[in-house]
């Protein structure tokens, strides 16, 4: 629960829509900020899962995972949240191993329905993961789990698929 639902205010839709495309628009200005800016690729992209992990209310851990073509394999890169046991995640197992695989964008709104599915933690109920492309192959993903069922929209996969965008030209 969020803390305007905690504290009895609950925007109408329209007003939730609005301020969530109010506050991608400022997140995306700030990911080109951070990408465009002196620090170092790695210090980049722990800037930008500080960034999305702090300013979206539902996005509980977000993280980048490198492609290792070689062994057809993500590796942990960097992360904001909750220290994870999945350094290693091979093309095909679980949500991002299936990104991966198939090279397109994975929504899951309720986790435990899901049966090729890595737990992180029992917190997590649904997990967006984003693939990250450069001359038309993978090279990553963005991989955001969240601790409330279904919160992900469409409008989170664009602003995510322009992110990782930003992200691609990094490497």
């Amino acid at each position: 629960m969020g803390s305007i639902e905690r504290a009895g205010i609950v925007p109408k839709k329209g007003e939730l829509m609005r301020d969530k495309t109010k506050l991608f628009h400022s997140l995306l200005n700030s990911v080109t900020e951070t990408v465009n800016g002196p620090r170092d690729k790695n210090e980049k992209l722990n800037v930008i899962c500080k960034l999305l992990k702090d300013k979206v209310p539902y996005y509980d851990w977000v993280g980048f995972y490198l492609v290792c073509e070689s062994k057809r394999e993500l590796m942990l890169g960097p992360f904001a949240g909750e220290p994870t046991e999945h350094v290693r995640i091979p093309f095909g197992d679980g949500i991002c191993g299936q990104a991966a695989e198939r090279k397109k964008p994975f929504i899951v709104q309720d986790v435990s329905k899901e049966i090729n599915y890595l737990a992180c933690s029992v917190k997590v109920k649904s997990e967006i993961v984003i693939p990250i492309f450069k001359n038309e192959g993978i090279i990553g993903e963005l991989d955001i789990d969240s601790h409330t069922l279904s919160p992900f929209t469409e409008e989170d996969r664009r602003f995510l698929e322009n992110v990782c965008k930003m992200v691609s030209e990094l490497f």
